[in-house]
């Protein structure tokens, strides 16, 4: 159980909106700004070039994490929605045009839908998305039968921030590579509960952040290919992402860092990598494990109460630690509202997925979401607390 500072007791549900930090990625963010606060790249003396090394050094820890061919495929960013408006930017503005396709799906987090519908809007593209059944598993057939000569761009969460549902990314990825379209993944809710491996997932551009991962905020990771990050112009232009500056005429520096205008969030790096350290110590398969085990637990137990409806599969090694559900009678914020007086901290709303909302059928959805810290206790914490709630309302 987490023992938060304010609250001792509480039960901490939300970590798929942002995870709780480890003392670990604290003293990290403590020592760089008492013993190495300096600017990166370009200070000689020996201050900046420890920041310079710590901040680089960072980029290939992130870069191992993931098995990417080098650091260099690494692009910091301030989180999955910043690197995800980078390839609709500045990938798509310059490869979409009338006539082409974007392939979505209805599960996907704001972050990875509004950006490409802004982009079809701009170039004239049509977007497309991909269905659920019930159970909330992808329509693969649907989306085999959506793949065309006219498909430029398949963008898809690896794991579902509502639902749960985990993607199969590395068969979406070759279907769509077999159409000559490029695979997009937002993984938000992936990269802190699972081992991934871009080079497996044969994902083109693979984007995630910090924050979900006991690092930072306001620091994020875009993953790219080579030769796709060569195809691309940068967005934010100053100090740092140049080679040369004339009066009329500027060259960008080497990628990554043509993509990184400007003073980064040096801190934040350093912490993200501390973070990933701290779950290297643990093991990704033993995090991946441990959720499984508690998400099928939590699924079983919450069953028994009445009137509880549950989104997603049924089965947890179809989905993440993820669990969202309505209680009959009920709105969600109300239920969330007096969950909180007893402790127990889940999110209410429609989490950035009003279009999965609207296809469930519902306006909102409570959720609960587990993370390392979490155990069974936790879980019937929340049960305890679910029936309390029905005897509040008298449901």
């Amino acid at each position: 159980m987490w023992q938060g500072p304010s609250a001792p007791d509480a039960v901490y549900l939300d970590s798929a909106a942002t995870s709780q930090k480890p003392q670990a990625v604290i003293d990290a963010l403590i020592h760089y700004y008492t013993k190495q606060n300096a600017n990166v790249h370009r200070g000689v003396y020996t201050l900046a070039e420890q920041a310079t090394e710590a901040y680089e050094g960072a980029r290939k820890t992130v870069a191992e994490f993931i098995n990417a061919p080098r650091p260099e495929n690494i692009i910091f960013t301030r989180g999955t929605t910043e690197g995800l408006n980078w390839v609709a930017q500045s990938y798509g503005g310059t490869h979409l045009q009338a006539g082409d396709e974007i392939i979505i799906t209805i599960m996907e987090h704001h972050s990875n839908l509004v950006p490409w519908q802004q982009l079809a809007l701009r170039t004239g593209a049509t977007l497309r998305y991909v269905d659920i059944d019930d159970s909330g598993v992808l329509d693969l057939d649907q989306f085999k039968a959506m793949l065309s000569a006219k498909t430029k761009i398949v963008a898809v969460t690896q794991v579902s921030n509502v639902l749960g549902t985990i993607n199969p990314i590395r068969q979406i990825g070759q279907l769509t590579h077999a159409v000559g379209a490029i695979l997009v993944v937002d993984g938000a809710q992936s990269t802190a509960h699972m081992p991934v491996d871009v080079q497996a997932l044969d994902a083109d551009f693979f984007a995630f952040s910090g924050h979900k991962m006991l690092g930072p905020t306001g620091i994020g990771v875009l993953y790219g290919k080579m030769s796709l990050l060569a195809e691309m112009e940068p967005i934010e232009f100053g100090g740092e992402m140049i080679s040369k500056v004339e009066k009329y005429h500027t060259t960008w520096a080497d990628i990554p860092w043509r993509f990184e205008g400007g003073t980064p969030n040096i801190a934040g790096a350093i912490g993200l990598a501390a973070a990933i350290k701290y779950l290297q110590g643990i093991g990704m398969a033993e995090i991946r494990a441990h959720e499984e085990a508690l998400t099928q637990y939590a699924l079983t137990q919450l069953k028994q109460v009445e009137g509880l409806t549950i989104y997603g599969p049924a089965d947890a090694q179809q989905r993440g630690g993820v669990i969202a559900f309505t209680l009959q009678g009920v709105h969600p914020h109300d239920l969330a509202t007096v969950l909180d007086t007893q402790q127990v901290a889940v999110r209410a709303g429609h989490h950035c997925a009003q279009p999965l909302m609207s296809r469930l059928g519902v306006v909102a959805t409570a959720r609960a979401s587990f993370y390392l810290y979490n155990g069974e206790k936790d879980v019937d914490r929340l049960v305890a607390a679910l029936n309390e709630t029905k005897e509040f309302f008298q449901v």
